[in-house]
């Protein structure tokens, strides 16, 4: 009896996930558009986040977000009161996004039009951190809340974020959460990663973030002229 063939599809589909993350990552540098990945658990302030960077920075670039949820449209009509675009991705079920899914959402803008795109990814510590989706940067947010023992549980997204943003930094004092013990963590997984401590309720850091930001979508902009 022949032996039993092993296909190793995820392999398989993260091969071609990569794949199509680069050309979309092409034609993002030959737009110049700055294209932010943003993941993070439900409720750590993704959304939140969101709403504060439109508000200091629409009237100086160009903004444009894509929603993704397993269903409904709240965050993108939240988007859409702050007068940016959003198109929504519903996946039905799928606990990420990838780049095929993302591709048709793209397909409706013209990213020239676009200085920045934020996709906020399904609201997950695992596998949005899997799938290549042709970001820039990858941007995390954990919250204070969250506790800082998520970095030794869920290792890999803060191994591959190019940004960490502690967010609901006016809870610190009422928590146990360590603030120091999850640097020095991260000082030895992810030692190149930009850390923001953030309250998007109070504003606290909200301005430095969005200071790095225009800087970078500026450098990026560079790369593509």
């Amino acid at each position: 009896m022949d032996s039993v063939q092993l296909i190793k599809i995820k392999e398989e589909i993260l091969s071609d996930n990569t794949e199509l993350g680069n050309e979309i990552r092409g034609r993002m540098r030959a737009s110049g558009t700055f294209f932010i990945n943003l993941m993070a658990s439900p409720g750590a302030g993704k959304t939140s986040l969101l709403v504060q960077t439109i508000r200091r920075m629409k009237v100086d670039v160009r903004m444009g977000v894509i929603e993704g949820d397993i269903e409904s449209m709240v965050d993108s009509q939240k988007i859409q009161d702050e007068g940016v675009r959003a198109v929504q991705i519903e996946t039905g079920g799928a606990c990420h996004l990838d780049a095929a899914m993302v591709q048709p959402a793209l397909a409706t803008l013209n990213l020239a039009d676009y200085d920045l795109l934020v996709v906020e990814n399904i609201g997950n510590l695992v596998c949005p951190a899997e799938f290549d989706i042709g970001e820039t940067k990858k941007v995390m947010l954990l919250s204070i809340p969250e506790g800082h023992d998520k970095i030794l549980k869920y290792p890999l997204m803060f191994t591959v974020c190019d940004v960490l943003i502690i967010n609901k930094m006016d809870y610190l004092d009422s928590s146990d959460f360590d603030l120091q013990q999850l640097k020095a963590t991260m000082a030895k997984l992810n030692p190149k990663a930009r850390i923001f401590e953030m309250s998007c309720k109070t504003g606290q850091g909200v301005d430095a973030w969005c200071a790095w930001l225009k800087e970078e979508i500026a450098a990026w902009k560079q790369q593509a002229g």
